[in-house]
């Protein structure tokens, strides 16, 4: 597993190493002793999986103090990332990643930044590692399309989202307590 760097302090992009042949492939997705090697020693306790069809945009959503290990094991997502840890130098900042199932690159999101994905093949499965539990107390999101954040989402994609996503608040209008340090 290899380490490939990013721009945004926190965010660990891995490339696993993928045996293949005429039969397929096998590919190492977790193993505890790697990612300690590579900086993420955190204990997960929930694996989550979703399907969603092309032009499904799941985010921008984030549990404050969760972290959350990220890959898509079939079809191929743009994978977005945003900094919303109040006093990070990069607060407010994005990045993305194409994640698919070809190159298997990993994603590990840290605790302080809203995630989200928009498909872009015919069919996604997203699956997802999280270091607790999922709690609706502490689940919260921001805008897919704040203009002050500005992600740059694929053009050309009619874009479905929920109509809780549909109603996120512009990062600007986030509560102080409802943004993470």
């Amino acid at each position: 597993m290899q380490r490939l760097e990013t721009r945004l302090p926190g965010l660990i992009l891995l490339q696993p190493t993928v045996h293949g042949d005429d039969r397929g492939f096998f590919v190492e997705t977790f193993r505890e002793s790697v990612f300690a090697q590579v900086g993420i020693e955190t204990t997960f306790v929930q694996h989550n999986h979703s399907r969603s069809s092309k032009g499904v945009l799941r985010g921008m959503h984030y549990q404050l103090g969760l972290a959350k290990h990220v890959r898509c094991a079939r079809g191929r997502i743009l994978d977005v990332v945003v900094d919303i840890r109040r006093g990070s130098p990069s607060f407010g900042e994005w990045e993305a990643f194409t994640l698919d199932d070809e190159r298997h690159q990993q994603l590990f999101v840290p605790a302080g930044f809203a995630h989200g994905f928009v498909v872009l093949s015919d069919v996604a499965d997203v699956v997802y590692l999280q270091d607790d539990y999922y709690d609706p107390e502490k689940d919260h999101g921001i805008a897919w399309n704040d203009p002050d954040v500005g992600i740059r989402w694929p053009e050309g994609i009619d874009f479905l989202l929920s109509e809780r996503d549909r109603n996120q608040p512009r990062l600007a209008d986030v509560p102080r307590e409802q943004l993470p340090e």
